[in-house]
């Protein structure tokens, strides 16, 4: 992407555009990208709420690419007590006018709606069918701020626009959007937190210029992600079939993890060396096989650590250092396949590289399981690899804030009984 005569590119702009938000912004934003766009068709996009990828460009590889672009409106219901038939007309008539100004896909807008613990504690009957526990700390080093508005929405496009639109248009700030007259939900919903991002080739390195990385700006310009290797890869993520709950009033949707984490790589990159971040990141055959070319591209649709995951305790002895990949691919299902659907991006909120980490899985307790063989703390009582020294990529993050929520099926996602 080539700079503006103010040095500034048009694709770090919009990232800009959409962390600020407002009007004056949003015009900027289409200023810069002009995009043309098809508007949608609320009848064709699918009843699960997550069901993204038959929307999305896959790479060479067959591997998803989640659009580049989003953000994380936290709301709470404006009233006290449980919402009303009225409330849910008017939140579902918003949602179902973003389909109709966007199409359902990375060049248009995708979108969830999630609700928390909290939320349904509004109600007296317990929720049917769906463990929703209230987010805790998940490790004896974080001690993380816990997340509990109501609602999160997740708006995600390949347009900064079009995300800086959808939200306008759902806090009743704007009432058209591509050509489209759209309602919103502003009365019945105050938002109270936002939290943006993105992911893709070259935006991480675009956008290193914050607390956190190194001032020698060493993120490679192929890298999708501020820590510099390839991500999301096809046979290590869980299907969206797989992370869908399969029975129950909430069948077709799914859970919802929210981790908003920060990044402290100036050892990642200023002390260790290349191989060390290969052995960290994926495992230390890996690094000694010299399997990881560049941003790992060269690994195609599987991170390969499939042949390491049984040799971590090994690992931990020779080399005093586990990889994060090796540890996590311990949780797998019983037909050996992985539980989680990450739909995680980059962030520069509060002018320091993060991470917010998006997951999906059938239960909340999938990702317990697999956040506590990321741990590793099986390994760091049994070896020389620290509780976060050499125990994968642990050491370069803190955990700053965690949340639960459910995602119903588009049938219920306007404010949901606990028993639709």
């Amino acid at each position: 992407m080539q700079p503006t005569q103010r040095g500034v590119s048009r694709r770090e702009f919009v990232k800009a555009a959409v962390a600020i938000g407002g009007s004056a912004a949003l015009s900027a934003c289409l200023e810069r990208e002009s995009p043309d766009l098809a508007t949608g068709d609320p009848s064709s996009v699918p009843d699960r709420q997550h069901a993204w990828n038959e929307a999305l460009p896959r790479d060479d590889h067959g591997n998803v690419r989640i659009p580049r672009h989003h953000a994380l409106l936290l709301v709470e219901y404006s009233e006290t007590g449980v919402p009303d038939d009225d409330a849910r007309e008017t939140v579902e008539a918003a949602f179902r006018s973003l389909e109709r100004a966007y199409p359902w896909s990375n060049e248009g807008l995708l979108f969830t709606a999630g609700y928390s613990p909290a939320y349904f504690d509004r109600y007296d009957a317990d929720l049917d069918g769906v463990a929703l526990p209230a987010p805790t700390a998940l490790a004896p080093f974080e001690d993380p701020e816990l997340d509990e508005p109501d609602a999160v929405l997740h708006l995600a496009s390949d347009y900064g626009s079009v995300v800086l639109g959808a939200e306008q248009a759902l806090m009743g700030e704007r009432s058209t959007l591509n050509g489209v007259d759209v309602s919103g939900f502003g009365e019945i919903f105050d938002r109270v937190d936002k939290r943006t991002g993105f992911v893709g080739d070259g935006l991480p390195a675009e956008n290193q210029d914050v607390d956190g990385i190194p001032d020698d700006e060493p993120v490679d310009e192929d890298a999708p992600l501020f820590m510099g290797f390839e991500s999301g890869f096809e046979k290590n993520q869980a299907s969206e079939g797989g992370v869908t709950i399969e029975s129950g009033p909430f069948a077709g949707g799914t859970t919802q993890h929210l981790s908003k984490i920060r990044l402290h790589l100036d050892q990642w990159y200023n002390q260790d060396s290349r191989s060390q971040r290969v052995a960290k990141m994926f495992c230390p055959a890996h690094a000694e096989d010299d399997r990881v070319e560049g941003v790992g591209e060269n690994l195609g649709d599987d991170n390969q650590v499939g042949d390491c995951v049984d040799d971590v305790e090994a690992d931990a002895g020779s080399h005093g250092i586990v990889g994060h990949a090796q540890k996590s691919a311990r949780a797998r299902d019983e037909n050996d396949t992985p539980v989680l659907l990450r739909r995680d991006f980059d962030s520069t909120d509060d002018g320091a590289a993060g991470v917010h980490f998006l997951s999906l899985q059938s239960s909340i307790a999938d990702f317990v399981a697999t956040r506590a063989a990321m741990n590793g703390s099986d390994v760091s009582e049994e070896s020389s690899v620290g509780t976060r020294l050499n125990n994968g990529i642990l050491q370069y993050m803190t955990v700053q804030r965690r949340g639960n929520y459910l995602v119903p099926p588009r049938s219920s996602r306007a404010l949901p009984r606990p028993s639709p």
